[in-house]
């Protein structure tokens, strides 16, 4: 049913590249459209990039840090006792299936993952609720083991502590395989990159994927005039929609007047003092031009524009014409 690969005192990053070669528990969520830290694109992208960069955020830290503590509160809760497996499993049926588990429950067909969440995620757990990619993260798991149960225990930091078993759902879990195999076969084996969904990790993975664009260089576009049409539509939209919030904010704040705050039965609303200071950048680069050049730093990104074509110009004018705003901005 899988094979095994031993993990104790495995480095870092020879379990990152054993990762690279599968859809682990927490890709699973993210490849179906569930997570709200990732999405398909950007499992793609660490999937077929030479790249083995170690993302750990501060959030990823403390998560590992207080697993060993989320597993004796659920030891505590339940009676159950559990261990480390310290192996990463990969399916026979489906080898592009990878896990690696939390814990194993000592006695029981089932495992554990433990989680941390913030106070303001709080509302996702209430009433015996699972976070929809977590979900998935148990079934794949219990897909790549045959276990026919998991638990998925929580410390909600400073308020709570909660804990659900997840059994087997048939259905679900080869709805589940059937998506990670579309996207291993369709997307990851022929490097094909999985549709945008609109999201900002979507930004994040072309801007990382295509960051060098050829200076000068054009290539036709075809099949998009309609969504262009679609795209400039909704810009316009947008500006009215914006337009509109920005009178109705008005409005209120002509209500609210010299006072700070104003509320009704439904609604709370401030209009307070804000102080902020900013350093004047260009009279900073004009006075002191070493200060200056000493604290910038340099970014760089794409500029992405549409506009159409006017009548009898040539497409080498709109790209000039887009030329009008650097490729490299300067941070003060």
């Amino acid at each position: 049913m899988y094979t095994t690969i031993p993990t104790a005192g495995m480095e870092r990053e020879t379990w990152l590249k054993i990762r690279k070669t599968g859809i682990g528990g927490s890709d699973a969520g993210a490849v179906c459209g569930l997570s709200p830290y990732a999405n398909a694109m950007s499992v793609y992208r660490d999937k077929t990039s030479e790249e083995v960069t170690d993302t750990d955020r501060e959030c990823m830290r403390q998560g590992r840090d207080l697993e060993e503590y989320v597993a004796r509160r659920f030891t505590e809760a339940t009676g159950l006792k559990v261990r480390r497996s310290n192996k990463m499993y990969r399916s026979t049926r489906y080898p592009f299936m990878l896990a690696d588990v939390d814990r194993m429950v000592v006695g029981e067909d089932a495992g554990l993952e433990c989680k941390t969440a913030s106070p303001y995620s709080a509302n996702q757990w209430k009433d015996g609720k699972v976070p929809p990619h977590y979900l998935a993260q148990c079934l794949h798991y219990m897909t790549v083991t045959g276990k026919r149960e998991w638990y998925l225990a929580v410390v909600i930091l400073g308020q709570d502590f909660q804990c659900r078993r997840i059994e087997w759902d048939e259905e679900m879990a080869g709805s589940l395989a059937a998506l990670e195999a579309d996207f291993w076969n369709h997307h990851v084996i022929p490097r094909v990159m999985p549709k945008p969904d609109g999201s900002l990790t979507g930004n994040a993975v072309l801007e990382a994927a295509f960051s060098s664009p050829q200076k000068g260089s054009m290539v036709p576009l075809t099949g998009f005039d309609e969504k262009l049409e679609r795209r400039m539509e909704l810009t316009r939209q947008i500006g009215e929609l914006e337009r509109e919030q920005r009178q109705i904010d008005q409005e209120v704040k002509l209500a609210i007047g010299e006072h700070e705050a104003a509320a009704s039965e439904r609604f709370r609303v401030s209009w307070s003092q804000v102080r902020t200071g900013r350093v004047d950048s260009k009279r900073l680069k004009k006075e002191m031009p070493e200060v200056y050049r000493d604290f910038c730093t340099f970014t760089s990104s794409r500029r992405f524009c549409v506009k159409p074509v006017a009548a009898g110009g040539s497409l080498q004018d709109f790209a000039e014409a887009c030329q009008e705003f650097p490729e490299e901005r300067m941070a003060g």
